[in-house]
């Protein structure tokens, strides 16, 4: 059938990695070569003073929140430090139903609940080029003292592992060189909009 009369269906794609290992960097880089959407998180966190609604989160009430997840309106949703963060849903059947390609940044267990509810969806899982590296790159930041760096990494061990075990990614990018990882992400979304 020609493209002009069939349907242009979007694509669906979720970028996980542990904290540290630039896959925000990658994401934004995804989003203005491929011309794609970014999914924006919602939250019940108190907005910081750098914070902007609608561009970081959107933050919404507890109430609010729950009422959503309650009407199977979130796509993905966790609590993180006593505070409620996911993905709305209209958003995102919006994009695809608009041809869009939309990119998902989540974590490992987001990702996992997406996939049950959109197996179509792609994952591109950013690793980091060994442990060393991952440890050397959260220090860097120099935003956290050691304790909260050794959570932050024994978690993103943990993270890694279990992305490997749940079998939910379908392509891995190592990011070594962050303008090779960056080419080879968008190359894996280009391969898929091909249907290659």
């Amino acid at each position: 059938m020609p493209e002009s009369n069939a349907k242009k269906h979007g694509l669906l794609i979720i970028v996980s990695g542990p904290s540290g290992v630039g896959k925000s960097t990658i994401v934004n880089a995804m989003v203005d070569r491929l011309d794609a959407v970014l999914s924006l998180s919602m939250t019940t966190r108190t907005m910081g003073p750098n914070d902007i609604d609608g561009e970081h989160y959107n933050f919404v009430s507890e109430r609010e929140f729950k009422n959503l997840v309650k009407l199977g309106q979130m796509l993905e949703y966790e609590q993180v430090y006593g505070n409620l963060y996911g993905t709305p849903a209209e958003p995102v059947y919006e994009a695809l139903a608009e041809g869009e390609i939309m990119i998902l940044e989540i974590d490992v267990k987001g990702a996992n609940q997406v996939k049950q509810r959109f197996t179509e969806a792609v994952g591109i899982l950013i690793e980091p080029p060994s442990d060393e590296v991952l440890l050397h790159r959260l220090r860097a930041r120099k935003r956290e003292d050691e304790a909260t760096i050794q959570k932050r990494f024994s978690h993103a061990q943990d993270e890694i592992q279990l992305a490997h075990e749940l079998g939910i990614y379908k392509y891995t990018v190592v990011n070594d060189q962050l303008d090779q990882a960056i080419d080879q992400a968008v190359a894996y979304v280009q391969q898929e909009m091909s249907g290659s």
